[in-house]
């Protein structure tokens, strides 16, 4: 594939490293084989002493020996270009991924993500491990070792020509049945991934309904396929090797046959370049065939690869941002919507139009129906979406001329499904401070304000307590205080909530809209609502419907411009809004 060269030719000095031992290996070939023929000559045709070929012995020792050093770095060069390769397609995958985090969350199964960065990049190792090595020592080898025997004997050297090629035109046939059986494989092992970490996810739930057999099948389905997949593939690697073999024994066979018939039948040969014929043909061969047996690996790679880019040709643009440093100041910056829209694709769901300015510590709600685009609102206000047109102002400044750090420094955004990573609560609660040395005091007014302190003065380990990943173990209400302690301790001067109180307890709400107006005093508080109490306090409420801002303004003057906001309020109160 175009792509795994043009990143094989980046790394220069690593192909200068395997053409120079690759060339070193092809000059030991050939002198091996001369200091070989040289000693049998010297002691069985000649009659000579043992002692006449020592020399012999300690040069054929060390020719031995700087060639499986060269081989030896040859095969390390490889894999340090595997590395870096595999390296630079992690790190490229990372990227999109945290660039776009909300697209990469909805986009596919985790576990076909994961097995993305991990296994299917490993695929590609072959590429820069074997095949490339193979082919740049395999392609140095063959003309040096061509060169020696045409020096000898090129009638040997015809046969050579004719045959050699029977080789790349075999591996060009196979390969392109290979290629095509590789990516089915890699298909495969992604989807077998994926349906497996989905389902051990939902475990409880399948139990529950009953469908845990079901389940179960699908896996073994999938099993079967990605086994049956790799057999395919494996089926013509046997096929491969056994044709390569066939090629590399026939065309030794050959020259055999030629040499032997010209030194013992018509004499006209003698026995040095005869037998120096007959120890390169097998090295000449070996490294036609291994470049053969490469190839196929590689094909994997290629396939690999071709996945890789796919993922990262379909995610989304990533968002570039500026450099200019945010206003040090303590209090909250002015945030304006300027004709804001945004889009997830043709005929999908877009926002179009949004205008509103927020003054800094305002308490703004974001209303409306399910699906109307209140959560792609706070996500655009947090800098995780970029807009199709319009922009987000920050002190009359375009969000993303600043800084990305300093932006998100500033800011918090608590979901209605806090994520809660594997570790302790402490560790979940000091990921709102990274690499800021938190003083046990400052902890325990945190955990106070959060309203955790009971739960941590229960549990047996206090706040060192581990959970598990995505918070199993804890309740609904218990993330939403784990999202408020991380707010305590961060004190953004933006927060944004996402419906926070959905499903909570009305200890936990309590606890919650007390948070809420605490930190409201030194923070803007933009919040997607539903609960009336919530939107009634709000210094401005934007109504939105079908990602259209129908209304703007407080609650009153809501209740008297926008009939559907009046519907609302009533459907809530059960009766006339007031």
């Amino acid at each position: 594939m175009k792509q795994l060269k043009d990143l094989a030719k980046q790394q220069k000095k690593t192909m200068y490293s395997l053409s120079f031992t690759a060339f070193v290996i092809g000059c030991m070939t050939v002198l091996q084989a001369l200091l070989i023929v040289s000693i049998v000559t010297n002691i069985f045709l000649e009659k000579k002493p043992f002692s006449a070929v020592i020399l012999h012995l300690a040069a054929l020792l060390a020719v031995f020996s700087v060639r499986g050093l060269c081989a030896y770095i040859h095969g390390k060069t490889g894999i340090t270009m595997a590395s870096q390769a595999k390296r630079q397609f992690r790190q490229a995958l990372i990227t999109q991924y945290t660039n776009n985090p909300v697209q990469a969350s909805i986009k596919g199964q985790s576990g076909q993500k994961v097995t993305l960065v991990t296994d299917v990049v490993d695929e590609i190792d072959p590429y820069f491990s074997k095949y490339y090595p193979q082919r740049i020592l395999s392609s140095i080898v063959s003309i040096i070792l061509l060169a020696a025997v045409l020096w000898q004997n090129w009638v040997s050297a015809v046969i050579m020509i004719v045959t050699a090629p029977l080789i790349p035109v075999f591996m060009i046939i196979i390969g392109k049945k290979t290629e095509k059986k590789a990516l089915q494989h890699v298909e495969k092992l992604t989807v077998l991934a994926g349906k497996f970490l989905d389902s051990l996810q939902g475990l409880v739930t399948l139990k529950l309904f009953g469908k845990v057999k079901e389940e179960a099948a699908l896996i073994k389905k999938s099993s079967i396929d990605y086994r049956t997949a790799t057999m395919d593939v494996l089926k013509f690697a046997f096929l491969s090797s056994l044709v390569l073999e066939l090629i590399s024994m026939l065309g030794t066979a050959l020259i055999a046959l030629e040499v032997g018939l010209r030194l013992v039948i018509y004499q006209n040969i003698s026995f040095f370049p005869a037998f120096f014929v007959l120890a390169i043909a097998p090295e000449f061969y070996k490294t036609l065939k291994d470049v053969g047996s490469a190839f196929h690996a590689g094909k994997g790679s290629m396939a690999a690869a071709e996945k890789i880019i796919d993922e990262l040709e379909e995610s989304s643009e990533i968002i570039q941002w500026g450099r200019e440093p945010l206003s040090q100041s303590a209090g909250p910056p002015s945030i304006v919507l300027n004709n804001l829209s945004f889009t997830y694709g043709e005929d999908h769901f877009s926002l179009h139009g949004i205008n509103a300015e927020f003054e800094p510590y305002s308490q703004i709600a974001i209303v409306g129906p399910s699906g109307a685009g209140k959560t792609s609102l706070l996500h655009l206000l947090a800098g995780i979406y970029r807009p199709a047109t319009g922009e987000v102002l920050v002190n009359n400044e375009p969000l993303f001329t600043y800084d990305e750090r300093e932006w998100f420094n500033k800011l918090i955004y608590i979901s209605q499904d806090p994520y809660i990573f594997s570790g302790t609560i402490k560790d979940n609660i000091l990921i709102a401070c990274p690499g800021k040395k938190i003083s046990e005091n400052e902890l325990s007014n945190v955990l106070e304000k959060a309203g955790l302190t009971e739960l941590v003065d229960q549990l047996e380990a206090g706040i060192d307590t581990s959970i598990g990943e995505a918070g199993r173990g804890l309740s609904g209400g218990e993330k939403q205080r784990i999202a408020l302690a991380r707010a305590f301790l961060k004190r953004p001067s933006i927060i944004l909530f996402d419906e926070p109180t959905v499903g909570l307890d009305l200890y936990t709400e309590s606890i919650l809209q007390k948070s809420i107006a605490e930190l409201a005093q030194t923070a803007t508080i933009i919040t997607v609502a539903h609960r009336l109490h919530t939107i009634k306090q709000a210094d401005c409420i934007l109504y939105l419907e079908k990602g259209t801002l129908v209304g703007k303004g407080t609650h009153k003057e809501l209740l008297e411009q926008t009939k559907d906001y009046l519907t609302m309020v009533e459907e809530h109160q059960g009766g006339a809004a007031g």
